[in-house]
């Protein structure tokens, strides 16, 4: 197949073939997200993903060294997504700080509901199925649960400076204990095709902080 002729561009601007080059990769990254989110790392195939974005199959190893150099990246491009979400709730300075939480548990509920409760939660996916994941994974789905457990601990201080919370709370303990409750809501609600179990928790956990 002959080379396609070079288009000139101004200074600054990648070659049409590099552009399409990380255009294809950023497709193949989210499809992987869609599909990893719905069902796992272990039992998606990397087939399902190139047939979805129309790259041949050959041609996976273009972009990514291998399934867990792919794995890494959608874990990448998951957390960032994620991290704007919750950025987006608990940094909305229009709400008071435990409205902002609620904001938080409203928009999933939606979201999970957007999609027929077939996908969760990317990170909690990959946790349960670290005994059949590449090690590497590990300390990076722990780093992100990290900065999500730091994010809500932020949010939290803001209701103690508030006076939503009483003074003294350990909002590093609320905030580690809302994410492992919350990723376990989220498995119930794939599950039961409802959300019904994230309300549940979401009600559990605010009447449970210390006032």
């Amino acid at each position: 197949m002959s080379s396609p002729t070079p288009v000139r561009r101004g200074p600054g601007r990648p070659p049409r073939r590099a552009a399409d080059g990380l255009e294809t990769r950023s497709a193949l990254i989210r499809c992987g997200t869609a599909v990893l989110t719905e069902k796992g790392f272990a039992a998606a195939g990397i087939d399902e993903v190139l047939r979805s974005v129309g790259v041949p199959k050959g041609s996976f190893y273009h972009y990514f060294d291998s399934k867990e150099a792919f794995g890494q990246a959608v874990i990448d491009h998951y957390a960032a997504y994620f991290a704007r979400k919750l950025a987006r709730c608990f940094e909305d300075r229009t709400l008071t700080p435990l409205a902002r939480v609620q904001a938080f548990v409203d928009d999933a509920c939606a979201g999970m509901a957007r999609h027929d409760f077939r996908r969760g939660c990317l990170i909690g996916n990959l946790g349960q199925e670290m005994a059949v994941l590449p090690e590497s994974f590990r300390a990076r789905l722990e780093a992100v649960f990290a900065d999500w457990q730091q994010r809500l601990a932020a949010c939290l201080a803001e209701a103690v400076a508030a006076g939503e919370l009483r003074a003294g709370a350990d909002c590093d303990a609320l905030a580690a204990f809302f994410w492992i409750g919350w990723e376990g809501a989220v498995l119930r609600a794939k599950l039961v095709r409802s959300a019904a179990p994230l309300r549940c928790f979401a009600a559990g956990f605010m009447a449970g902080l210390p006032r």
